[in-house]
């Protein structure tokens, strides 16, 4: 089988898995679900999603008028959480607590985007992305650890195929996508051996109010300096968002696919028997073929060139030796326990001697 062939059988095993069912529970073992961010976009499309097939979702959302059209929604309690505010975190965990059903997952969703180039990017944009898209999900997570781990249950952070892709203008997002790539990846290595499994969701573009609240944000700070190198790029993202937000004042609807695909890919994530750690889930073949190639170029770049290179045959044998990953044959952390046990030195690899 040639190489080309086989990707695109990788790339059709990934869309069988997102389809494949996720039954729920019975009401008597109804699990529960918290989605930060679910107010709008992918967040309130997962929630009404997994509420419709018959789990209970706490829904997190920070105004009360979110909060009570959520609460009209069956299986749905909405919960007041703030990612970036550790005290409304901690209150969460505690109403979550008194509740008494648990929480089997736990899906970080809530995120917001900063666009500007790197060189001239304000540093309290930098903050501020960071502190809702990184450490969000970082605070969340640690605060709901301890129940998760008890159910041993999933968590799925919701990344972006800009989490492997860079483009002009898109540093801020695309660098703490990469951050949540890194963090999910690592996560998921700790949380092994606690029963709990980690995946990332790589969506592409969706509709979403992301843009627009950026757009909302970027035009509130009149007071911004000039670039020194790239004010016409910003001239320009300020007289788009102008226009943008002229479009949606007159009646216009935000364009793009709605999110389907991806609440089908955080419920396959949340209750499959083998969930992937990366999902990515895309509304069209261009989005899914930029990001591959990017990933596929690091790879050979990398490889280029250095004291240990690879030829293409070696790359094509170890592509065959790790496909069954790809496809939930075999675990990754689960095979590299067992194969590199002085890795782990300080879990116990034998058994203790028994005396006479």
């Amino acid at each position: 089988m040639k190489f080309s062939v086989k990707f695109a059988v990788l790339i059709a095993i990934g869309i069988s898995c997102l389809l494949a069912p996720a039954d729920a529970d019975s009401a008597e073992s109804q699990k529960a679900v918290l989605i930060t961010g679910a107010t709008s976009g992918i967040g309130r499309n997962a929630a009404e999603h997994l509420a419709k097939a018959g789990y209970f979702v706490y829904a997190g959302a920070r105004k009360a008028e979110d909060i009570e059209e959520l609460n009209r929604i069956d299986n749905i309690m909405a919960v007041r959480i703030d990612v970036t505010k550790q005290d409304q975190i901690d209150a969460a965990v505690a109403l979550i607590e008194k509740q008494g059903r648990g929480l089997w997952g736990l899906v970080n969703n809530a995120g917001v985007s900063v666009q500007g180039p790197m060189i001239e990017v304000p540093e309290s944009d930098l903050q501020f992305i960071f502190d809702v898209n990184v450490m969000g999900v970082y605070r969340v997570t640690k605060a709901f650890a301890p129940l998760i781990i008890e159910s041993k249950g999933r968590i799925v952070n919701i990344s972006s195929i800009s989490g492997v892709l860079t483009a002009y203008g898109y540093g801020p997002y695309s660098i703490s996508k990469h951050a949540v790539e890194a963090y999910t990846d690592t996560l998921a290595d700790e949380m092994w051996d606690f029963g709990v499994r980690v995946s990332a969701i790589e969506p592409g573009n969706y509709k979403s109010e992301i843009g627009l609240t950026r757009c909302k944000r970027m035009l509130r700070d009149t007071d911004a300096k000039p670039y020194r190198f790239h004010e016409a790029y910003r001239q320009w993202r300020i007289q788009g968002c102008l226009e943008y937000l002229e479009f949606i004042d007159n009646g216009g609807e935000i364009e793009g696919e709605e999110p389907d695909a991806v609440a089908a890919a955080i419920e396959h994530a949340l209750f499959a028997e083998s969930p992937k750690e990366h999902y990515m889930v895309v509304p069209e073949p261009f989005q899914a073929y930029i990001t591959l190639q990017k990933l596929m170029q690091e790879l050979l770049t990398m490889n280029h060139g250095q004291e240990y290179s690879m030829s293409r045959e070696q790359l094509i044998e170890m592509m065959d030796a790790v496909w069954p990953y790809g496809t939930g044959e075999k675990h990754y952390y689960d095979e590299r326990r067992r194969n590199l046990p002085m890795f782990y030195g300080w879990m116990e690899t034998e058994e203790p001697a028994q005396e006479d």
